[in-house]
């Protein structure tokens, strides 16, 4: 009897596992083209951690600059972050 519970579970997790992937596969396919490939893309940097400096070389110079333009746009769109004021105190006396 063991051995029928442990097929027919196995056999449920490989249906859940096939579900999974066809749910991933649909995502996939109604994401846009260029999302897709920049998800693509940052996964592979991420992957072989690759630098900036390793990007930009291997585009050709008009693309790396606008990849690099972009990463600059970005870091510029972010709030600002707000700065500690350290107070100093004057001395008594």
């Amino acid at each position: 009897m063991a051995i029928q519970k442990d097929a027919f579970r196995q056999f449920q997790e490989e249906l859940a596992a096939l579900d999974k992937e066809q749910q991933a596969r649909r995502h996939d396919a109604n994401e846009k083209p260029m999302d897709r490939a920049r998800r693509e893309f940052l996964a592979l940097r991420e992957r072989h951690r690759l630098s900036v400096a390793d990007v930009v070389a291997f585009f050709p110079e008009e693309e790396g600059i606008a990849y690099l333009q972009s990463l600059i746009a970005a870091a510029e769109a972010a709030p600002p972050r707000k700065r500690r004021v350290s107070r100093k105190t004057e001395p008594e006396g």
